[in-house]
């Protein structure tokens, strides 16, 4: 099989080290180590997805085992139960913990039991940076999070990324030491690094390239030593404004190649002015790009269902589905729009979020490469488990384009002091 690589980019310089909490198939750690990050170890409880990681750049951990020395290196990987990870040996060497808590318990597709729910895991993220005392973390968790039914507790996640070190005792009610957490933060405390300097942010990450509608918190906090109170989550650099008149002065169909609709003139309302940024990337964009387009190549129709035993034999995971169907609440994506946020599919049938509308009006399912796109993984990710397992991995998974954002602008921030003693990694 041709395996096609997404970019001939070349290989990052170093921009420090990191430790990857709740990996899942590597969204996040893969967008960490495009932006420099050497990870030092990655922590992930699900079998499958740990398959996933392995397949791609992950071994397994072992103690007493020497750190990676450079962004060539293996992954460190720890299957299991964060409760049971130490972090410990860690401390001092690491610029930045990233990962994107589990989102079940926040989710508006969960139970919504948020902090009553076993799976809330913001615990384990704080003891981590207890254990490390990282230069900065890296958050992602999904909308839900900011629900007013659960503002107070994000905000409790707040005042303890602020103050980690202001440990919840056991059997301690959350309220009552987020109480003693405002209390602590009245002033600066003793020692400054202790404290981090916390922004949370809600994106789409469709204004930052990604060819998905998929909203997402982010919470990017810097130790406060290093003076990064300034630091402002990047501008979004793509709209649908753009978009719209990419499409209505017919740049976007003479792109692809391909005539605008029939009723595009009825439909060629008046527009704002421009905003100078980049038009939204669409699903066309994602997996039939023109030449220049990022990503590369265009991804030719998946074989048929009854011929799709074995993968394409030019591309990883793309092949066939049967089954499509299009009826009240589950309507197939449209190519010259982003995708429907792509979810992970534990909670009951997506509302069509793989399912495509042809060019000639039939549907189809996307193939897993199809939505790996979406997700903006390169085409040599592999991604271990049948189909069921794959989407459930790419939903859970932060957009690779998005956590390469996030990283990139992380890593400028760090560099001043890369290399010092407030640096673990001493990279240049």
């Amino acid at each position: 099989m041709t395996i096609h690589a997404a970019s001939s980019a070349p290989e990052p310089s170093e921009a420090g080290t990191s430790i990857e909490l709740f990996t899942g198939g590597g969204g996040l750690a893969w967008a960490m180590h495009e932006a420099g990050f050497r990870h030092l170890l990655a922590v992930e409880k699900d079998g499958r997805a740990c398959q996933t990681l392995r397949l791609n750049r992950a071994k397994d951990h072992e103690d007493g085992s020497f750190d990676p020395t450079s962004l060539d290196d293996k992954w460190p990987l720890i299957e299991g139960d964060i409760h049971a990870a130490n972090f410990k040996p860690w401390e001092g060497k690491v610029d930045v913990i990233a990962g994107g808590v589990p989102c079940q318990p926040w989710s508006l597709g969960g139970a919504h039991k948020g902090y009553d729910d076993p799976r809330n895991l913001w615990p384990e993220l704080f003891r981590c940076v207890r254990e490390t005392r990282p230069r900065a973390i890296i958050a992602e968790n999904v909308k839900g999070l900011l629900r007013p039914s659960f503002k107070p507790y994000y905000e409790y996640i707040i005042r303890e990324l602020s103050a980690p070190f202001i440990k919840r005792v056991d059997g301690e009610d959350w309220r009552d030491h987020d109480k003693r957490l405002i209390k602590a933060l009245e002033d600066d405390g003793d020692d400054p690094t202790e404290r981090y300097d916390v922004q949370y942010t809600l994106v789409n990450a469709a204004d930052y390239g990604v060819p998905q509608a998929r909203w997402r918190v982010f919470v990017i906090a810097f130790r406060k030593d290093l003076g990064l109170v300034e630091w402002d989550f990047p501008k979004p650099t793509h709209s649908e404004l753009a978009l719209l008149h990419s499409q209505q002065s017919g740049e976007y169909w003479k792109r692809h190649d391909i005539k605008p609709p029939a009723d595009a003139e009825q439909e060629a309302l008046p527009l704002p002015p421009p905003d100078g940024k980049l038009p939204w990337r669409t699903l066309r964009d994602a997996i039939w790009p023109g030449e220049k387009e990022y990503r590369g190549l265009r991804l030719p129709e998946p074989l048929e269902p009854l011929e799709a035993k074995l993968e394409h034999p030019e591309w990883l995971h793309h092949f066939g589905w049967p089954g499509a169907r299009e009826y009240p609440g589950h309507t197939p994506n449209e190519l010259d729009r982003p995708a429907k946020t792509v979810k992970a599919g534990v909670h009951g049938v997506p509302g069509g979020e793989t399912v495509l509308r042809r060019d000639d009006g039939s549907i189809r399912y996307m193939t897993v490469r199809e939505v790996a796109r979406v997700m903006t993984f390169p085409d040599h990710w592999r991604i271990a488990g049948p189909r069921g397992e794959q989407m459930r991995q790419l939903g859970n998974a932060v957009p690779v384009v998005l956590g390469r954002v996030v990283a990139d602008s992380v890593a400028a921030a760090l560099r001043p002091s890369l290399g010092t003693a407030e640096s673990p990694s001493g990279a240049i």
